[in-house]
């Protein structure tokens, strides 16, 4: 796939046309790849990310403030803070396949950086900051309330599913809960982690992940949907 087309299909997805090609391409560039382009001298995305982080911060908060009128302001950095946090923003990039346009370098993408959340968190931030200098406050504002304040309820359970389950299962009453590994391959720096969510026996949630933790995440969250349906 060429590179004009991968950048032209992601601006179909998320429905917004660049003026300046070249802001969406600094976005997806990490500092890998513009190490290895050094006679093309490519800007890496951390500029745009540390500009997006700051939009983001503002939009988001803008939000929260104006839907929740009675909310405290504690609870309001609490709620922002999950919805803004790494794993949250690499969610929300999971959601539009972020990580296949990213320009990485050969180390980077052998080492499985494509799927890191720490990477495509960063991204997604950079992104944000493009949106900004391109069309400017409307253009960021329409990604975010698109691409992550989108289908909170949903997301925030998401974030914060192991926490979310501790609760209801003290709720209901005695009994003997544990995360079990199933199984995990690959090598150290690109495994892949299967757990179960396991209670009294019975195992009530699956989940696959780059981390044990991230795997433990996304069986909490089976187990909280099998659960709500009982």
């Amino acid at each position: 796939m060429t590179e004009e087309y991968t950048i032209g299909e992601l601006e179909k997805k998320i429905g917004y046309q660049f003026r300046d090609k070249s802001l969406l391409k600094q976005a997806l560039t990490h500092s890998s790849f513009a190490n290895e382009q050094r006679i093309n001298k490519l800007k890496d995305y951390e500029r745009l990310e540390f500009l997006g982080d700051a939009v983001l911060e503002l939009i988001s908060s803008d939000f929260l403030f104006h839907e929740n009128p009675q909310m405290p302001e504690g609870k309001l950095t609490k709620l922002r803070s999950s919805m803004v946090c790494e794993p949250a923003l690499a969610y929300c990039a999971r959601d539009i396949e972020l990580g296949r346009y990213m320009l990485l370098g050969k180390g980077e993408e052998a080492t499985g950086g494509r799927n890191r959340d720490s990477i495509t968190s960063d991204v997604m931030e950079a992104v944000i900051g493009a949106l900004y200098l391109d069309g400017g406050f409307d253009a960021a504002h329409d990604f975010i309330h698109r691409f992550i304040l989108s289908d909170l309820e949903n997301k925030i359970l998401f974030y914060d599913s192991k926490t979310v389950l501790q609760e209801i299962l003290q709720a209901e009453g005695d009994g003997e809960f544990s995360y079990e590994l199933k199984g995990e391959e690959g090598p150290d720096h690109n495994k892949s982690f299967w757990v179960d969510a396991v209670r009294n026996g019975e195992v009530i949630g699956s989940g696959h992940g780059r981390t044990k933790k991230a795997a433990e995440q996304q069986a909490a969250y089976e187990a909280i949907l099998k659960l709500r349906k009982c």
